[in-house]
């Protein structure tokens, strides 16, 4: 239970660096509160693991022919488009958090991808 409240709060960690940097994400609109915001980081990084969980394994599956066609490229791509459906569940269950178009989602997938491997690096599995 640990382990997965440390990876939530991880990529909680890493879609907030995202939305900062990358112009086509937005995370909760500019005069909501640092308590609003947080609350909906957390929610959007729950929903960006169950995505992670349920679907990516699908897709890496039925593309599996790509993987060896790109030599493993296409990940970049399966990510930026998790990325994505990550924006449009959120929108579904009214969490602002938005997603503008595949370009964003390619930099925020990133993004997300570098800053969770540099936190999980720093923090021990313990």
């Amino acid at each position: 239970m640990k382990g997965f409240l440390i990876k939530t709060l991880i990529n909680a960690v890493a879609i907030w660096v995202a939305a900062w940097i990358v112009n086509g994400i937005q995370l909760a609109s500019g005069k909501a509160d640092l308590g609003h915001k947080a609350l909906t980081v957390v929610a959007v990084a729950l929903v960006f693991g169950l995505v992670n969980f349920l679907i990516k394994p699908l897709v890496k599956l039925f593309s599996f022919p790509l993987f060896i066609l790109t030599l493993g490229l296409i990940t970049f791509v399966i990510n930026a488009l998790m990325l994505w459906l990550t924006s449009w569940a959120a929108g579904k269950l009214n969490l602002d958090f938005n997603v503008t178009g595949f370009v964003p989602a390619l930099l925020g997938s990133l993004i997300i991808s570098l800053v969770s491997w540099g936190l999980h690096l720093a923090l021990d599995d313990d």
